[in-house]
Parts: structure tokens; C-alpha cells; sequence
């Protein structure tokens, strides 16, 4: 090789030295303790759910604990894992923090270092979801490098956020993204320990595994055993999907409904929707069907009034979207760490106009928090179509049950002729912090964090079974059983049809 064929060399593995960025780099307690100031002052001047679930006592606790991780801290890992800790701890799904683009990018191309197979967690017991493995499919996964399984869990909760103080929607991330997660607690490792067991013994086993790279997990992810069953948690939705009516018999018919993504009232979407649901409660009507299963289990949320269109045909009572909303500002703050690609010197210019908007949503203060009045849409009293249904309702819900998906679940909870039947959902039955989201960037960091600003209470009835900072509860907790697993059987379908025979 020539002189200059070495030099070029060189200067490009310099580059990549000098410009490479991992999550595990170095970085300073005095960045930190920089970038967790601005954070905090962000969330209390522009979050409205800072103190929804959490007392003013507890959230000052939190941040006095980051403040003392730091000072053990070193590395840009360890402070993005204490800012994931503080965004999970305020109890929001709609809450998010990533990395930069360059930091997330790095990650998947890491070729090593990952938890090889993914995990399914059924029975209450974390089992092997991977059918051509070292470890048997449906193992029952005891502890990961000499760590029980159930503390891991718990480490890496915070990576996927949920109303309250709900766990179950926790799930939805872990199921996917476990050894990401694992990845950006522990750091990479090159092999790991695992102590399981099968299902036919109580003989605990143990065996070393090899790590594997970023994109040979996520390879393993797509041919999950579970796969053919929970893809629909992870789905977007085609229109054609999105929702669909069938009769099981002459008693009973199923309503599913996976996503309220369908537009506002002007769009072509939303009304196709309309025409749909007046034609199946106009024959639900006519053909005196008396049980009706609502499927929501894999509706994650979408637009009004897509929920609230849906729920006039189940509600016996007049109804709103919210008995109040309020944001906690008048005028956007710290618009110099906003996430936008407009220059900071021209967003004060900008920002007039949705401080504008604001003020027109949420005109009345109170205590210094900004609420909706009798003028907003959300507190519109809306009526029962003149098609409602009138029978018995059973509910399904998941923990996939997130944001508008959770509003209208919740409301159809709420009504008396309703048994719900699934897993408590991710989204909170009394309230979310939802409708619209604010993005900032951590300056030293470049963090990204997210949250939705309007604090809204639901208009539901109070349930002594229902629990302020929980998902909605419901009337018979059923999970899919390990048989069921390996059959790939809905369990909840075959109990609910069940009830209704029974009934």
C-alpha cells in the first residue's frame, strides 16, 4: 500500500475515533447536574401531571435521590438511566425520553454484547419465547447473571411508561425489547449466566450463553414462538383492519375496535367509520342481539371523536369527554430548549401563536393552573344515539389499552350493564395526562424528553373496584395460560363466550 493509501487510512480511523459516540462514553458530574436542573425546572413550569400521582414530598425525594446517584455516576449510560428513572416515576404514558439520533444509531450497529432471545411472561413467570434455542421453549427463566429474574424486571421498568403506577403495560415493551433494555442498564455483556428451569421439573439448570448483536436479537424477535399471537400488539393499523362487527350466534356479537386513529370529523376515514357503526347497531337493533363483546384489547388510542362517536352507542347516560382539563401555563416555557428545528433566536417569534391557541383552549385560571371552560368541545354534552345498545356489554381489555383507547374503555366500564373481562390496562380509568405533547432537549446531553401537557379527568363514575393511579381493573382478571400459549389460543375469547353461556 502506498503512503497516501496509509495516510487516508489513518485519517479515517481517526474519524471515527474522534466522532464515534456510545452510550458508555464518559461523561461529567458537572453536565449532569446541569442538564437534571433543566429538567426539572421544564417539568415544573409545563407539566400539568408532575403532581398527578405523585406528592410534592415524593417528587423532591426523587430528585434529591438523582442529585446523590449522580455523584456516583460517570458515564452518559448511567445519567440517561437516572432521567428514564425520573420520567417513569411521574406516572404518564404519554411521558418519553430517547437518546440522540447518533447515540441510538451507534446502538444498533453494536455487534455484541445482547441478550441473545426474547422473553414471554405468562403464569407469572418469565419463560423462553424462542423455540430453536440452547434453552427449551417456554423454559421458566429464574435468574440472568446470578440476578433473580424479578429484580431485573423491576430494573428495567422505567424503560416503558405507563399510567399511575400500573405495571401490566410494562409488559408490552419488555415483551420486545428486553435485551435493549437490558443492555441499557447493565451495559453489553459478553456471555450470560442463566439458571431455569423446565416445565416438567423443578431442577434448576444452568447454562452460559454467548451474546449476539443488536440486530441478530431483534432477528430473534420477529421469530418469537409468540409471534403469530402478539404481533397485533406492535402493529400499525391498516383502515381495513381497524375495526369489524360479527354475530357468534343469535345472541351475541363481537365488536372489535383496534385503534381510534381515524381522523377528525372532516376526514373521509372518520366517516366511513360513522356509516360503519350506524349499520351494526341498526342491525344489532333489528335483530334483538342481547350480549355484545367490545374488543378493545389492541386499541393504543388514535383521535376524537372517534371514542366518543363509539361510546354514544353504549351510553344509557348523557356524557362528556372530560369533567375538567387544564395545562399548567400560560405561555410555553423555556422555548430555548425546545425540541424543533427552528433556530433559538427566531423562536420567540414564533411561539406568539400556539401561546395563543392555549390561552383560547384553556382561558380560566385557577390557583395558577389554566382550565378548559363550557366552551371547549371536551365538555360538550353529548346524547345516546338513538340506536344505543341496551344489552349485556363484556369488555376486553389488554395492557395495550393506552390513551383515547383507555378514555373509552374506561367510560364503557363505568356503565352498569358492563362486565369487563382481560389484564388492567396501561392506561389510568379516572385520568391521563394526554391531548397535547411538548418535546425539550437536554442542552448538554441532547436528551430528548417528551410528555403531553393537559391534565384531564375522564368522566366516569367512581368504582370501588376501580384504583386512582391504576389502569382499569377488571371484573375477572383472565391471562392466557401456558397451554393456551403453545396452542396459540386466545383464552379470554373462550371465557368470555363462556360467561355469556353461563350467564
Amino acid at each position: 500500500m502506498k503512503k497516501a493509501g496509509y495516510l487516508s487510512l489513518l485519517l479515517v480511523l481517526l474519524i471515527n475515533v474522534l466522532y464515534s459516540q456510545s452510550v458508555d462514553d464518559s461523561f461529567s458530574q458537572e453536565k449532569m447536574l446541569s442538564d437534571l436542573e433543566v429538567f426539572k425546572n421544564i417539568r415544573l413550569a409545563a407539566n400539568s401531571g408532575l403532581y398527578k400521582y405523585r406528592t410534592k414530598q415524593e417528587i423532591d425525594s426523587i430528585y434529591n435521590w438523582a442529585e446523590r446517584e449522580i455523584k456516583n455516576s460517570s458515564t452518559y449510560r448511567e445519567f440517561y438511566n437516572i432521567i428514564c428513572q425520573l420520567t417513569d416515576f411521574e406516572g404518564s404514558l404519554h411521558n418519553n425520553t430517547t437518546l440522540p439520533k447518533k447515540m441510538a444509531k451507534a446502538i444498533q450497529d453494536e455487534e455484541n454484547g445482547y441478550f441473545p432471545y426474547p422473553l414471554k411472561y405468562i403464569e407469572n413467570k418469565w419463560i423462553m419465547n424462542f423455540a430453536k434455542g440452547e434453552i427449551p421453549l417456554g423454559a421458566e427463566i429464574i435468574a440472568i447473571n446470578n440476578e433473580n429474574i424479578q429484580d431485573i424486571i423491576n430494573n428495567l421498568n422505567k424503560y416503558y411508561t405507563t399510567d399511575g403506577v400500573n405495571t401490566t403495560g410494562k409488559l408490552i415493551g419488555l415483551i420486545r425489547h428486553f435485551s435493549k433494555y437490558y443492555r441499557l442498564n447493565y451495559g453489553l455483556n459478553n456471555q450470560f449466566i442463566i439458571d431455569y428451569k423446565t416445565r416438567s421439573s423443578n431442577e434448576i439448570k444452568k447454562i452460559t450463553l454467548n451474546s449476539v448483536s443488536y440486530r441478530a436479537y431483534y432477528k430473534n424477535v420477529s421469530k418469537r414462538y409468540s409471534r403469530p399471537f402478539d404481533t397485533v400488539n406492535y402493529k400499525d393499523w391498516k383502515e381495513s383492519e381497524t375495526y369489524n362487527f360479527k354475530t357468534i350466534n343469535e345472541q351475541t356479537g363481537i365488536l372489535t375496535i383496534n385503534d381510534f386513529g381515524l381522523g377528525n370529523e372532516q376526514s373521509p376515514k372518520h366517516q366511513r367509520y360513522v356509516s360503519f357503526l350506524d349499520s351494526v347497531f341498526t342491525d344489532i337493533k333489528r335483530n334483538n342481539i342481547n350480549n355484545l363483546i367490545i374488543d378493545v384489547r389492541y386499541n393504543g388510542g388514535g383521535t376524537d371523536p372517534n371514542d366518543l362517536v363509539t361510546y354514544s352507542y353504549l351510553s344509557q347516560r348523557n356524557f362528556q369527554e372530560n369533567k375538567q382539563a387544564w395545562i399548567s401555563f400560560k405561555k410555553i416555557p423555556d422555548i430555548k430548549y425546545a425540541y424543533t428545528k427552528i433556530p433559538r433566536f427566531l423562536r420567540p417569534f414564533g411561539v406568539g401563536k400556539y401561546n395563543r391557541e392555549f390561552q383560547r383552549e384553556f382561558p380560566k385560571e385557577i390557583n395558577g393552573q389554566f382550565h378548559q371552560d363550557s366552551s371547549s368541545n371536551d365538555h360538550k354534552v353529548r346524547t345516546p344515539n338513538k340506536n344505543v345498545f341496551t344489552g349485556n356489554i363484556y369488555l376486553l381489555i389488554s395492557p395495550r389499552v393506552a390513551s383515547a383507547g383507555s378514555l373509552f374503555a374506561a367510560m364503557v366500564a363505568g356503565n352498569e350493564n358492563t362486565t369487563v373481562i382481560g389484564e388492567e390496562t396501561m392506561g389510568g380509568y379516572y385520568g391521563h395526562n394526554g391531548h397535547t405533547p411538548l418535546g425539550y432537549i437536554l442542552p448538554k446531553s441532547k436528551i430528548a424528553t417528551f410528555f403531553s401537557v393537559v391534565n384531564l379527568e375522564q368522566d366516569v363514575p367512581k368504582k370501588v373496584n376501580q384504583i386512582y393511579n391504576r389502569g382499569i381493573i377488571p371484573d375477572h382478571n383472565v391471562t392466557q395460560t401456558y397451554q393456551d400459549y403453545l396452542n396459540q389460543k386466545d383464552t379470554q375469547i373462550d371465557f368470555v363466550i363462556d360467561l355469556i353461556k353461563n350467564n
